[in-house]
């Protein structure tokens, strides 16, 4: 568990930060927030909530409104190159040209940055290693899969060798495998040091990366705190159950619980936090349920986010 020291800025702090676009629209209403160094932080909310407002305003896309931005102690509004050049942005749209070579892409954009052309060809190599797009060096980019094309656009943040590493939607649109792939590099890149920031419409992707997470609806945070601590306070527990062989006719009623059949071989059971697993393995001894393995349900986020905002997880997309 990270501990925060007071005598340390923090990666990201946000002090009453409002924005009100020229077409009257408020998007952010006041929102305060910090991120640790270190931290693998998620920032989650519905359409229109003020996500991407939010982080455009950090990563000087958005003009600042009201408010203060800080990076690492030093401030958006009286320093702005010095804050970039500590931020690597992965945004939600491809924004590479397409007829550029994957190593010219890195190589080009290092460049941007001052990075000597032998240096950052020498890292390029190593990014694109990481991100398993060797053989993909010198293709023209618009061949590349779209799962490559989020890998690149990573691959370029990291160029620069940010700080803190804002992400918005980096999965978006890529099959699960590519996906576990891409968590994999944000993990390894965390535990060396970088800050990362997460936005996401998959909520188990929260879950299982980050350790700390912020909820906006309406331009205003309405939940922050670590991920397992917010959890806490859900009163319901959910788990899956692969059974041996086929359910029976009838299944067992357990006072208190849901139980269901997923599939034929899966049960779903829903129960309260305080409830005795035990119980549950009795009632199916009792009925003849020979369970082979069993797994947490990882919707316990979504039941959270819904609680907080009254929005489903199928409307959490980029704001």
């Amino acid at each position: 568990m990270m501990e925060r020291s007071e005598s340390a800025p923090a990666a990201l702090q946000i002090d009453e930060l409002r924005k009100v676009y020229d077409n009257g629209v408020e998007a952010l209403k006041g929102v305060s927030l910090r991120v640790e160094p270190g931290d693998f932080f998620a920032l989650l909310g519905p359409n229109g909530a003020g996500k991407s407002t939010l982080i455009g305003i950090v990563s000087s896309l958005v003009n600042l409104g009201s408010g203060r931005v800080r990076v690492f102690g030093t401030d958006l509004a009286s320093d702005r190159s010095a804050c970039m050049r500590q931020i690597g942005l992965v945004p939600q749209e491809i924004n590479f040209n397409m007829f550029e070579k994957p190593l010219d892409i890195l190589v080009n954009y290092a460049g941007f940055y001052g990075l000597p052309r032998a240096q950052a060809i020498a890292r390029a190599h190593q990014e694109l290693a990481r991100a398993q797009l060797t053989d993909k060096a010198s293709v023209t980019s618009r061949t590349l899969s779209g799962g490559m094309k989020r890998r690149l656009m990573i691959a370029r943040a990291l160029m620069t060798r940010p700080r803190l590493l804002i992400l918005d939607e980096p999965t978006a649109g890529v099959d699960i495998e590519i996906r576990r792939g891409m968590w994999k590099t944000l993990r390894e890149v965390n535990a060396a040091g970088t800050t990362v920031i997460l936005t996401t419409h998959y909520l188990e992707e929260a879950e299982n990366l980050c350790r700390n997470l912020a909820i906006i609806d309406h331009g205003r945070i309405v939940e922050n705190g670590p991920i397992k601590a917010l959890l806490a306070k859900l009163d319901v527990e959910g788990f899956l159950f692969d059974i041996d062989g086929e359910l029976p006719a009838a299944l067992p009623s357990i006072t208190g619980a849901t139980l269901c059949a997923a599939d034929a071989h899966t049960l779903d059971l829903d129960m309260p936090r305080t409830m005795d697993l035990n119980r549950v393995f009795t009632a199916f001894d009792e009925a003849g349920i020979r369970v082979r393995s069993m797994r947490t349900k990882s919707n316990r986020l979504e039941e959270l986010f819904v609680r907080l905002t009254g929005h489903g997880a199928s409307d959490e997309e980029a704001a």
